[in-house]
């Protein structure tokens, strides 16, 4: 019999459609399943021989799932593009369109774990993420899923298909993403789906291949309208725009994912709520590149279900949270808007996974469930219940650190230090390859005109 931990001395936010909170709490797992949670009392009491990890005060949570990332993101901080980028084309154009044929193999694996790292350090113990590196694109996703495992997180992973550097690159993105799928099917924690670009840069032809080759429950991961951009180009190439396409070709269903959708119409969310597809906010990303913000309370008006991603600015849930929320008040200029949906959001993340995983349970500290749990360092100042947790996490956790993350009962954060990645190993390769790969971008030709008309 496996050795049982016991994680107590704080407050257990339950998560799930009927989330409580034990005040003075603890969870109990064995191997990758939780076996009890109560109070922090009786489990001692119960699991006298258990070994015991000490949440100090904080918050006993569900690991967070984050819907849209992009690992390879990271070694773009710092990194002068070299000349001014004034809208959402010369970003794409003249920063990352760049440093993703900039990317070897190398840098794909040090941008993973760099990125896995921050993921563990703030609770997230399941990500979705969307890759590209063209100059190494066969077998990248491979590569990122070795990373996935060393870390001990979950991951649905893709590669994204795009027509922008022609339609040979195309069908290779679709063989990366068929491959791999085929080859993590079984695996318990790491899946993959057909990664997409955005339908600007996709032809017909290759949506009409995917549509043809794309195995039985096997999903598309795909931005959407992040800028108007995507749907003036898609209409004046394609004649309709990017979820007609998507419809068009039979790959708008349950396991559909789309990120951003920010410049959609009702009657187009409501062909998303039809056909049960999901779309995901990045705020803190549509503010930066400021291309404006999704509606979050409209789409779930109209039956979408609205999930949450960072998109590579940060790995942070409950930062990515907290900015969907301020980000609604501040555009509407209504304090009392906020609490229609956010609160919904990570729970919404956790229903997603589970759609990619076999129904798998995610978000949720219950017996049988998987061991996904993270403490926020943070002792609520008031009393804490299953009404005002949102406030809670918002106006306070969002800014806290987080002290332990256990994925699948694997403790990887333990008071605050990493223990299955070097985390300063990992910082110093960084700094060494950064250079080469910001050197290789500056040798790529900056943005044309050609995307604006």
């Amino acid at each position: 019999m496996s050795e049982i931990t016991i994680l107590g001395n704080g407050a257990v936010v339950t998560g799930g459609a009927r989330s409580r909170v034990i005040p003075d709490g603890a969870v109990a797992w064995r191997e990758d399943r939780i076996v009890a949670l109560g109070s922090a009392t009786e489990l001692r009491e119960r699991f006298r021989d258990a070994h015991t990890l000490d949440a100090r005060g904080g918050l006993i949570m569900p690991g967070m799932v984050n819907l849209h990332h992009h690992f390879y993101s990271t070694l773009a901080r710092g990194l002068d593009p070299g000349v001014e980028l004034k809208g959402f084309a010369e970003v794409l154009e003249g920063l990352w369109w760049r440093l993703d044929r900039a990317l070897t193999p190398d840098a794909v694996k040090i941008s993973a774990r760099l990125t896995a790292a921050d993921c563990i350090r703030w609770g997230c113990t399941t990500v979705f993420d969307h890759h590209a590196s063209p100059s190494c694109l066969r077998g990248s996703l491979e590569t990122i899923a070795a990373v996935v495992e060393e870390a001990g997180l979950s991951a649905v992973l893709c590669y994204e298909t795009s027509d922008r550097n022609g339609h040979s690159e195309a069908a290779s993105g679709i063989e990366e993403n068929l491959e791999f799928c085929a080859s993590q099917r079984e695996h318990p924690r790491i899946r993959g789906t057909i990664g997409l670009h955005a339908s600007f840069t996709v032809s017909d032809e290759t949506l009409n291949e995917i549509a043809s080759r794309r195995p039985e429950g096997v999903g598309c991961h795909i931005h959407v309208a992040e800028d108007l951009l995507d749907i003036r180009v898609s209409k004046a190439a394609y004649g309709a725009g990017p979820i007609e396409r998507l419809e068009r070709f039979g790959l708008l269903d349950d396991t559909t994912l789309l990120a951003h959708c920010v410049h959609l119409a009702g009657d187009q969310f409501e062909r998303i709520a039809g056909a049960g597809a999901v779309v995901i906010h990045n705020p803190e990303s549509n503010a930066n590149n400021g291309v404006g913000r999704l509606n979050v309370v409209e789409a779930a008006r109209l039956g979408c279900l609205v999930g949450l991603g960072t998109d590579g600015m940060s790995s942070s849930m409950l930062r990515s949270l907290r900015a969907a929320f301020l980000a609604h008040r501040s555009g509407l200029r209504d304090a009392r808007v906020g609490f229609e949906v956010h609160p919904l959001l990570l729970s919404n993340n956790a229903a997603v996974a589970a759609r990619f995983f076999d129904g798998e349970t995610f978000g949720e500290l219950g017996v049988d469930a998987p061991a996904d749990i993270a403490v926020i360092d943070r002792s609520p100042p008031t009393p804490l219940d299953g009404d005002n947790l949102f406030h809670h996490l918002v106006y306070g956790a969002a800014e806290a650190p987080v002290r332990h993350t256990i994925a699948r009962g694997q403790v990887v954060l333990e008071d605050f230090r990493h223990t299955t990645l070097d985390v300063e190993a990992i910082a110093a390769d960084a700094r060494q390859i950064a250079p080469e790969v910001w050197q290789r971008f500056h040798a790529l030709p900056p943005p044309s005109q050609g995307m604006r008309g």
